[in-house]
């Protein structure tokens, strides 16, 4: 049976340049025999045939003369937000994290801005599906240390790493999951997903720190709270498709 690098037979299949194909197997929307296609160098059989799924647009939730905040999707990096609305970031949502992200369009709002996220008076509220029965509300505050290589960052819990503050409580159970609420106020990098991980419920979805596969890590900035401003992205469909899963 021959066989060749998942990127070229789906650049074929869609009628795409091969750059193109890398980019959506990169992103995690690229499925064959109802399994992600992690690799795109991987060979797979010339018979192979792909799902690639749609990535939704963001959207605006508000506009001034000082911010925008977005209802970013996941699947969509950060960066590529800002690109799009020639704007720079107030902070970073990591690739399949969805939710409230905020631009900046005021130099001295920003720096303003980036002084209350210092000064841990910015509310952060996410929403996540874990592993595991969550029944009492958690504090962590272990300390995280981050390294980052030539093409991926890693967190870990360390003696040597940056404080970091958790408040993880509990929404839903069904069966072994839960659905939580998780309120940060510093900004470590994969901070929840770590932190989570490091009690044994690790994001659905979230491989890298050891969670079930599933199409994408299952956490989405729900809510920021940043001097006057309150911005809100409703709970995304894929969350409620889950829920309904279980129902």
């Amino acid at each position: 049976m021959k066989r060749e690098k998942a990127y070229k037979l789906l650049a074929i299949q869609e009628r795409i340049s091969n750059r193109m194909a890398k980019d959506l197997i990169d992103r995690g929307v690229v499925y064959c025999g109802g399994k992600k296609v992690k690799i795109a160098r991987g060979l797979l059989s010339n018979s192979a045939k792909f799902k690639v799924e749609k990535i939704s647009k963001f959207h605006k939730i508000f506009e001034d003369d000082k911010i925008i905040a977005v209802d970013k999707p996941p699947f969509m990096t950060s960066e590529e937000v800002s690109r799009a609305l020639k704007t720079p970031l107030l902070h970073r949502l990591d690739k399949e994290t969805s939710g409230v992200l905020l631009l900046v369009k005021d130099e001295e709002f920003q720096k303003r801005a980036i002084a209350e996220f210092r000064k841990e008076n910015v509310l952060k509220e996410y929403i996540a599906w874990c592993q595991g029965k969550i029944v009492d509300e958690i504090v962590i505050t272990d300390k995280i240390l981050t390294t980052k290589g030539k093409n991926s960052v890693i967190s870990e819990i360390s003696p040597k790493g940056k404080e970091a503050y958790t408040k993880i409580e509990p929404l839903l159970i069904f069966g072994n999951m839960s659905k939580i609420k998780a309120t940060i106020k510093t900004g470590r990098t994969h901070q929840i997903r770590i932190h989570l991980k490091s009690r044994d419920f690790p994001i659905y979805g979230d491989t890298k720190y050891l969670g079930r596969e599933y199409k994408r890590t299952m956490l989405h900035s729900a809510k920021i709270k940043l001097f006057d401003y309150e911005f809100v992205a409703r709970e995304p469909r894929d969350f409620e498709d889950l829920a309904r899963k279980y129902l």
